[in-house]
């Protein structure tokens, strides 16, 4: 099976105190909020917040800040979620397949996961006539795709972002 560039690791990390952990929420709650505000909350003063914050983030723990769009609102009111098998599992098959993935703005999201599919996307659309597009000619046009099952979200019960 082909690895994804990122692959799930519980055992590297860093240590985390409730300092840290507070900062984390904190940031994850709203991203803009300023160091001096999360001085605030945690009770610590602002030097050493900015130097756990500039930690977290040169250790990877932050990741990165992003802004969360409301998908309807930006013309992608279509969500999707696809699973796909393909027909070689070699090393350079699936490594071209992550390419091609990394290349479709469709795909918001995309994980290799074991099971009857190889890898689960998280596809976004206009309306069903733009996903239909996507597919036919997309999708499926990837070398090695041996078979797409295609589930349409109706609604969204949960979604966050939120870790700790």
């Amino acid at each position: 099976m082909p690895t994804s560039p990122q692959r799930a690791d519980s055992t590297i990390g860093i240590a985390l105190d409730a300092k840290d952990l507070a900062i984390l929420k904190l940031l994850q709650q709203n991203a803009r909020i300023t160091v001096k505000e999360i001085s605030a909350h945690i009770h610590l003063s602002t030097t050493p917040v900015h130097e756990r914050i500039k930690r977290l983030e040169e250790s990877g723990v932050i990741k990165q800040y992003a802004t969360l769009l409301d998908h309807s609102k930006v013309k992608k009111g279509l969500m999707v979620i696809c699973y796909v098998s393909l027909k070689q599992h070699d090393k350079t098959a699936g490594g071209k397949f992550i390419k091609r993935i990394h290349e479709l703005n469709e795909v918001i999201e995309c994980y290799n996961i074991s099971g009857e599919f190889d890898f689960m996307l998280k596809v976004v659309a206009e309306n069903m006539d733009d996903y239909y597009d996507f597919h036919v000619n997309k999708l499926s046009q990837a070398e090695n795709i041996g078979h797409v099952q295609s589930v349409f979200v109706m609604g969204v019960i949960k979604q966050t972002h939120i870790l700790v």
